[in-house]
């Protein structure tokens, strides 16, 4: 028996439109008919409760994205300096667009990157 709606928790994906996993992730979410609130971080930034809330239930290197366009450019010296939650907070709140996408809040449940089995099983614990 589905959870009825009312009794969902709400659920925010964080991303940005134009990139493949957030639109992926869109996507499977749309097919589930699960009710999101999509914050695209390009055109909102990132304010320090939301970070703070993310990195009570996510480690700090899993929200970095090292891999991305936004941490290439930035200058070798700041990159170096990247070594602790402290540091990577402040970082990722002065350029949101570091931040591994999506980020999908569920209540108290947060998860980051997109995979069907991941979302799959994240769900089915709601259920």
């Amino acid at each position: 028996m589905a959870t009825p709606a009312a009794s969902r928790p709400q659920v925010r994906l964080y991303g940005i439109q134009n990139c493949d996993q957030v639109r992926a992730a869109r996507a499977w979410l749309a097919q589930h008919d699960c009710g999101i609130e999509f914050i695209d971080l390009k055109k909102t930034g990132l304010d320090a409760a939301t970070l703070d809330r993310w990195l009570t239930h996510l480690p700090w290197d899993a929200l970095l994205n090292r891999r991305g366009m936004t941490w290439r450019q930035l200058d070798p010296s700041l990159r170096a300096q990247i070594n602790d939650q402290g540091s990577a907070s402040e970082l990722m709140l002065a350029h949101p667009l570091l931040i591994k996408r999506p980020v999908l809040e569920m209540g108290e449940k947060m998860s980051v990157g997109f995979s069907e089995t991941l979302y799959e099983n994240l769900f089915s614990k709601t259920n």
